[in-house]
């Protein structure tokens, strides 16, 4: 979407609305003086016409002031410092040149640059002003300008022309003014900064305005206040707004503008300490369209996970009925049913059945994860003794153990711990935990697992001697695929046991938490809610520790 070109920048506060006021007011004052004068001398035939064309002449610039209302700029008031300074010279050339009685009108651009401001027009005013007079004494050196009136009109023309110049003048030394060290940059700091910089009183009338607004913002627009900027179905939201920056928190809303259907305005509301409220105001329409963009990019992206999670899951009876079979079979082959076969078909038929079982579990996790992630796992939620699917996991994975070296170590409740839970999940959490810990252990190291009891419900935690996980890994861990470590630890299994866990432990409204330091171990611990009872007995021990070594049985 092409953006409208920006409006000019704004620059409205109440020392310049001062100034702008103070400058229309005494050039009005000055052009209905200089009107009457003249108007007076026409009736009167008392003077020259050069005279009454003279003062005439003095009230068009005066009258031109007016264009301040309209539009307020440098160029504007250097129009208007131009236009004193001829008409300045030339009534004092019609009257007589630089000995004549309105000679002191040839300073006026000096009085009209101490009303215009900035301080910077000054030179520029004493320079037309030195050019004016030079102008006027060379045409009356040249004999080009008329004779000056006779007394008393000269005397009073004269007092005229000065007390009107210091009035003027006085008037511009006086003027309100933005005083201060760096004022000056600072304004033009903020009225040429990207933004529409905002002042308000309490009710949201704008007090100033700095800065580009954007397309669509124009003053008269701000002179409704902040309500005039948005479309009426935002005020609500703009009322809360201002509700929250009055009461010290900053805000911030995103409305449709005004002015148009398509601009979209943001505004960053804060309150000060002096009660009033200070606003930022930009176009936020490229960025909401963008945030469109993502949403609607995020939307399919997740409708296509979800899509691919519910076929695998769709797939179960698929993938596992032939897999059932081969395993089938090879049982067959194993038990040698159908009589003797030689020994190296034997061995076939055990890698044929070892193969199966291993690529079965890989499925089994892989259809589980996306049944959680299409949110079409069923919890079969019961009261059991938590002490049992982790002592089955524990014993399934003894022999394991035994083969790899390791100590495996358990420390569970003597007396029965009783959960709400899903029996089957709880045993996938304890094997895949045990599993990855045993995996990932050197020979010769130790796997502790612990069970407990709390009050806010169980905790299962999986402690190892193995090689760890860097910071920078353990943040990924849990989501699906992911895994830590060098090539060859990932080698080793598919990524799939802790995003098992983190699933099957938040279905049950719980969490993992994973502690780890590189090359001195991994402590995984589960806390599910639900605990029913503990049925304790002062009389056994706090915890039983089971020792599962080389030729334990279970």
């Amino acid at each position: 979407m092409a953006h409208p070109a920006l409006s000019r920048p704004v620059a409205l506060n109440a020392a310049a609305a001062g100034e702008r006021r103070l400058a229309v007011a005494v050039g009005v004052g000055w052009a209905l003086v200089a009107g009457a004068v003249a108007v007076a001398l026409k009736l009167a035939a008392a003077a020259p016409q050069t005279i009454t064309a003279a003062v005439a002449l003095m009230a068009a610039p005066g009258l031109a002031s007016l264009l301040l209302w309209a539009v307020d700029n440098g160029g504007v008031r250097k129009l208007l410092l131009l236009l004193w300074a001829a008409a300045g010279a030339g009534a004092c050339a019609l009257a007589g040149g630089i000995s004549g009685p309105l000679a002191a009108w040839c300073l006026a651009p000096v009085a009209a640059a101490a009303l215009l401001g900035p301080r910077r027009l000054m030179a520029e005013a004493a320079a037309l002003a030195v050019l004016g007079a030079a102008l006027a004494a060379l045409a009356q050196a040249a004999g080009l300008e008329p004779a000056p009136p006779s007394e008393p009109l000269r005397f009073a023309l004269a007092l005229m022309a000065l007390a009107s110049f210091g009035f003027a003048l006085a008037c511009g030394l006086v003027r309100p003014s933005r005083a201060g060290v760096g004022a000056g940059q600072l304004e033009v700091l903020l009225t040429q900064q990207p933004q529409l910089i905002l002042a308000l009183d309490a009710a949201g009338a704008v007090e100033s305005a700095y800065g580009y607004p954007p397309p669509g913002v124009d003053e008269a627009a701000l002179a409704r206040g902040l309500k005039g900027l948005l479309s009426s179905a935002d005020w609500p939201a703009l009322a809360r707004a201002m509700d929250s920056a009055a009461r010290g928190m900053p805000a911030e809303l995103i409305g449709a503008s005004a002015a148009d259907g398509e601009t979209v305005l943001a505004i960053t509301l804060r309150a000060a300490s002096d009660g009033r409220l200070y606003g930022a105001v930009r176009d936020a329409t490229l960025q909401r369209l963008h945030e469109d963009r993502l949403i609607a990019a995020k939307a399919e992206a997740e409708a296509l996970n979800t899509g691919k999670s519910r076929f695998l899951a769709n797939m179960s009876h698929e993938l596992r009925t032939p897999l059932n079979t081969i395993m089938g079979f090879s049982d067959i082959m194993k038990a040698r049913l159908f009589g003797p076969m030689p020994a190296k078909y034997g061995e076939y038929a055990e890698l044929i059945h070892e193969s199966g079982r291993h690529l079965l579990d890989l499925i089994n996790d892989l259809l589980d994860m996306s049944k959680i992630e299409a949110e079409r796992f069923q919890l079969h939620i019961e009261e059991l003794d938590a002490r049992d699917p982790v002592s089955a996991a524990l014993r399934l994975m003894r022999s394991q153990a035994e083969s790899a070296g390791l100590s495996l170590r358990a420390s569970l409740p003597p007396e029965p711990l009783d959960v709400e839970a899903d029996p089957r999940a709880l045993k996938q959490i304890s094997l895949n935990l045990i599993s990855n810990a045993v995996k990932f252990t050197p020979r010769g190291g130790q796997v502790t697992v612990t069970l407990t009891g709390e009050a806010e419900g169980m905790v299962l935690t999986v402690a190892d001697t193995g090689v760890g996980i860097a910071s920078e890994d353990i943040a990924r861990l849990g989501r699906p695929f992911e895994q830590a470590g060098d090539a060859g630890q990932r080698a080793r299994g598919t990524g799939l046991g802790l995003s098992l866990v983190r699933g099957l432990s938040e279905l049950h409204g719980g969490q993992m938490i994973i502690e780890s330091t590189l090359g001195e171990g991994t402590s995984v611990t589960v806390r599910l809610p639900g605990v029913a009872a503990v049925r304790a007995d002062p009389d056994l021990p706090s915890a039983q520790v089971i020792a599962f070594s080389a030729g334990r049985k279970a």
